[in-house]
């Protein structure tokens, strides 16, 4: 397969993306100030010890107290796409990730808005939009406790949280790509420090979907229908490449500081579901979204002009740009990468198309 260079990437997408966005957000020009390197770090998970992977990882970026130092409330936000087991995030993760921060003194919550679920907006094989509070708040309580969730969320005494529904807040995003206003849960707005623990993965509309496009899931559905059909129609007119204009609109929303990838098992091929399992046994973690995410698609073979999301929140402001700009602490890239098996990637319209149309009602 023949990568595109830079110059191609730009201009191929330059005649979808420029017209509705570039006039908003200033290209950068390659003359950011010189900063710090951003620290990432890659940890093997050895003899299925998650628990002391993730430990590491978070000791090798300073531990617990200097990755959430000055933040009291913390949310843990898994990728629970549906309910099953092989495609989200390992509670054994979280929990880790829970324990140490509660031992730091830290209020601790879990919060997530699945996208979809069988028996309730996935019926005899149909993928069906919803923003009814009944159907979405019975299927995230099903998705919580398949997975263990809801187990993991009593031993520990913390909150668990369907972000689909309950009071919500409007934040502002001056200036954002599909909307200059996001409507959120509002315990993410009531936190100090949102911590993204998704399963390492590709994915057929965003190439890959890691700390970043993890946040999708904040968009409740109660708002923006289940599988967030609505915003990805909206954001689809203002020609969003693999969904990175809805999911750069939600990291800026957002108190995104600290990243880490579940990457014990992963899925090559058409994640987000649908693909093949790798034993990648990692952990990788970082405090800047988008050098953790760069690291952890490099360690899957994939590089950032492959991956709209990655060019398009460099081009707004977030750095850095490439590995080479990063302090990555742990184990070396070169001994843990592995080159996944690409998606097929497709549209938002061309998904759409299969599913339906119609709103799904309560008791339907």
């Amino acid at each position: 397969m023949n990568h595109p260079s830079r110059r191609d990437f730009l201009t191929a997408t330059s005649g979808v993306v420029l017209g509705s966005a570039a006039g908003r957000f200033p290209l950068w020009s390659g003359n950011r100030p010189a900063s710090t390197k951003p620290v990432v770090s890659v940890v093997r998970i050895r003899d299925g010890r998650v628990s002391l992977a993730v430990e590491e990882a978070i000791d090798l970026l300073g531990g617990i107290e200097t990755v959430a130092k000055g933040k009291d409330r913390i949310m843990l936000k898994p990728n629970l796409v549906a309910e099953g087991a092989a495609f989200t995030t390992k509670p054994g993760v979280v929990k880790a990730l829970a324990r140490l921060m509660l031992r730091a003194g830290k209020e601790v919550s879990i919060g997530e808005g699945s996208a979809a679920g069988n028996g309730f907006n996935v019926r005899g094989g149909v993928t069906y939009r919803t923003r009814d509070r009944e159907i979405l708040d019975r299927m995230q309580r099903y998705v919580f406790d398949t997975l263990g969730y809801g187990e993991l969320a009593g031993s520990l005494h913390v909150p668990l949280i369907n972000l689909h529904s309950g009071e919500m807040a409007e934040v502002a995003v001056p200036n954002g790509f599909v909307s200059d206003r996001i409507t959120l849960h509002h315990a993410l707005t009531d936190i100090d420090l949102l911590c993204s623990v998704p399963m390492m993965k590709t994915h057929t509309l965003a190439t890959v979907t890691l700390g970043m496009k993890n946040l999708i899931g904040l968009y409740p559905g109660t708002v923006y229908y289940s599988v967030r059909s609505w915003l990805h129609d909206q954001a689809a007119q203002h020609r969003s490449p693999g969904v990175a204009f809805e999911t750069i609109d939600m990291v800026r929303a957002n108190k995104l500081g600290l990243t880490v990838v579940d990457g014990s098992t992963a899925m090559e091929g058409d994640g987000p579901t649908g693909g093949g399992l790798v034993p990648m046994n990692l952990i990788v973690a970082g405090t800047n979204p988008l050098a953790t995410d760069l690291v952890a698609a490099d360690a899957m073979g994939i590089r950032p002009l492959e991956v709209p999301t990655f060019v398009w929140a460099h081009r707004v402001g977030l750095g850095p740009a490439s590995v080479s700009e990063v302090e990555v602490r742990g184990a070396a890239l070169d001994s843990v990468r592995r080159r996944f098996r690409k998606p097929r990637v497709v549209t938002w319209e061309s998904i759409n198309k299969l599913w339906g149309v119609e709103e799904l009602r309560g008791g339907s």
